[in-house]
């Protein structure tokens, strides 16, 4: 009678399994144990070593994660302290900013609304600002600074910001006066923060380093807001008016606190 391959292998596993009991009932039986445990202690110590490895790996995931979790944490921490930071540096200007222009009195001669920068088209020479119609702001209100400088005015208003066209702006024109001489004209915007004093009779004496301040005329802007210094004094023989070049007395690169003239 033949017997399968596989009954063959299932009574030699069934033997081998029987006799394992057998032994264990027997005094050799931990001499066996012995024996055993002595071939297959190479492959436990493989087997612990490769544990450990396993745990220290494992373990270094779960610190990496940790050490993840707090650098986010120490990351925020650090962007909250500079938005602190930045809050208070920009309130200390404010500050600043109302502290001269209480100094020099604005707030007793207009009704003023104060504001901040918040973006720069220096091709086209505007400035945006952070309030708009629900702050009472309207097109035509004239900016200035703390220190009585004329900025510009409101071109566009929005809900939320306002658009403001600085006086370099090739649309802009106001009548000015040359202070403290009798002699009015028009600056003109030519764009690139430039600007530009005409319609001057050739008779009048001007000269470099004269002051330009607004008049009154068109009630657009109040008298005496510092607008700019004569740079070059332009004379044409066939010309009945004289020119000059102006230097804008604001600088787009100090522009972050501002003051709408509400009422003047």
């Amino acid at each position: 009678m033949k017997f399968s391959p596989k009954f063959k292998i299932g009574i030699i596993v069934f033997l081998t399994i029987t006799l394992f009991i057998i032994l264990n009932y027997f005094l050799i039986a931990k001499e066996i144990k012995n024996f055993f445990y002595l071939v297959s202690q190479p492959f436990q110590k493989v087997l612990w070593k490769g544990g450990d490895e396993i745990s220290d790996f494992l373990g270094m995931v779960f610190e990496i994660k940790n050490l993840k979790k707090e650098n986010e944490e120490l990351k925020l921490k650090v962007l909250e302290l500079l938005k602190e930071n930045i809050e208070k540096k920009q309130l200390e200007k404010e500050n600043k900013a109302l502290r001269e222009a209480l100094e020099i009195g604005l707030e007793k001669e207009f009704k003023l609304e104060i504001v901040k920068v918040i973006g720069k088209d220096i091709s086209q020479d505007f400035i945006l600002i952070n309030k708009g119609q629900r702050d009472g702001l309207s097109k035509d209100l004239p900016v200035i600074t703390q220190q009585k400088i004329l900025v510009g005015s409101i071109s566009e208003v929005y809900k939320n910001f306002s658009k403001v066209a600085l006086l370099s702006n090739k649309e802009s024109s106001l009548d000015v006066r040359v202070f403290e001489k009798q002699v009015e004209g028009v600056v003109k915007g030519k764009g690139n923060f430039r600007l530009s004093l005409e319609f001057i009779p050739k008779e009048k004496e001007i000269s470099k380093g004269d002051l330009i301040v607004t008049t009154s005329l068109t009630r657009l802007h109040p008298q005496g807001l510092l607008v700019g210094q004569i740079k070059e004094v332009k004379k044409q023989d066939i010309e009945p008016f004289q020119t000059a070049e102006v230097l804008p007395s604001f600088q787009i690169g100090e522009a972050e606190i501002l003051f709408i003239i509400i009422e003047f």
